[in-house]
């Protein structure tokens, strides 16, 4: 049981580092293009986030319980493994700056430590191969929605004066803002009430079905809002400052297209993540300008995070695993 609440502890602590640096994710556009002050929208993109707990499922929490690892090898030491290792590869990220996906963190860690305990057969290749598929898909959806939604509303106000069209758009932002907001809360929350669920499946504290308690779900949206709130400022600034320059009207075009990936995937169930998802609306928007308004060696750098994610989590919830086990053994 005690074992049990501290890993409890440690998926929070993991849900917090996911709001904070996923903040980027819903407030670095709007930021960007000064239509909020930092402490308003990290404030209103924490309220958002809460929000989506009162209009999405738990789909996605399912996929994470139930279709990463198997779950009848899971036991405490691959799931705490699991979360440290993605707890450590997030706190590196974030206190470095570099957006990366929160969500492959705990993705690769959960695998990483379910490998070490059984091999590979213990991972669930169907769901597994979904999500990296969304690995690649998720950036490329958004880019590509991006620039058909930039090009189509370019034409919508083609014959408007420049600085009605900042206005309006400084306006329609806000509204951009809170779904991308909602959108992210409803995919990225879920992945640590996910992992809460399957902890107290694993030690029988909700008796033989596996469902999701009310009470985790309020409290991963709590949690992550908090984290949200605090912010992750040095990769804000790297997301929605360094890759290209954003106005009002690429900005309201870039949480638009990423809100719509994301709340379809996880209406579908697919954790995928929210950081891919909106530098590749982010890189779509600025591409209209052309191919020299986007940074590429930022972008570069960026892609470099996420292509190492996965192993590197792994790697760490990997050696996790092994200590743990190896205390529980001696203790």
């Amino acid at each position: 049981m005690v074992f049990a609440i501290a890993i409890i502890a440690l998926a929070l602590i993991f849900d917090f580092y996911n709001g904070m640096n996923d903040a980027a994710n819903s407030i670095a556009t709007i930021v960007s293009t000064r239509v909020l002050k930092p402490i308003q929208a990290v404030a209103w993109a924490a309220f958002f986030n809460f929000a989506a707990v009162f209009i999405f499922g738990v789909s996605v929490a399912n996929t994470i319980g139930k279709g990463i690892v198997d779950i009848s090898i899971v036991d405490n030491a691959v799931i705490s493994g699991g979360v440290i290792g993605a707890i450590l590869m997030s706190a590196i990220a974030t206190h470095n700056g570099m957006p990366i996906s929160i969500s492959h963190a705990i993705i690769g860690g959960y695998a990483g430590a379910g490998v070490a305990k059984a091999g590979f057969v213990a991972i669930v290749t169907s769901s597994f191969g979904k999500i990296v598929l969304f690995i690649f898909l998720a950036p490329i959806l958004g880019f590509i929605i991006a620039l058909i939604f930039s090009i189509a509303t370019t034409w919508v106000v083609r014959n408007k004066k420049p600085s009605k069209v900042d206005k309006y758009f400084r306006r329609l932002q806000l509204i951009s803002s809170a779904f991308f907001s909602l959108s992210h809360g409803s995919n990225d929350a879920q992945k640590t009430i996910g992992i809460i669920t399957v902890v107290l499946f694993t030690n029988g504290l909700i008796g033989n079905t596996f469902y999701v308690p009310d009470w985790v779900i309020f409290m991963s949206y709590s949690v992550i809002s908090l984290g949200t709130l605090l912010g992750g400022w040095k990769v804000i600034s790297t997301l929605g400052m360094r890759v290209t320059k954003l106005t009002p009207f690429g900005g309201f075009s870039a949480e638009t297209s990423a809100g719509l990936t994301i709340s379809m995937a996880s209406l579908l169930g697919i954790p995928v993540s929210t950081t891919h998802t909106i530098t590749g609306s982010i890189i779509g928007v600025g591409t209209m300008r052309g191919f020299s308004a986007v940074r590429w060696g930022v972008a570069r750098n960026i892609l470099w995070t996420w292509v190492l994610t996965i192993p590197l989590a792994g790697l760490f919830s990997a050696i996790s695993y092994y200590i743990i086990a190896y205390i529980i053994k001696i203790v």
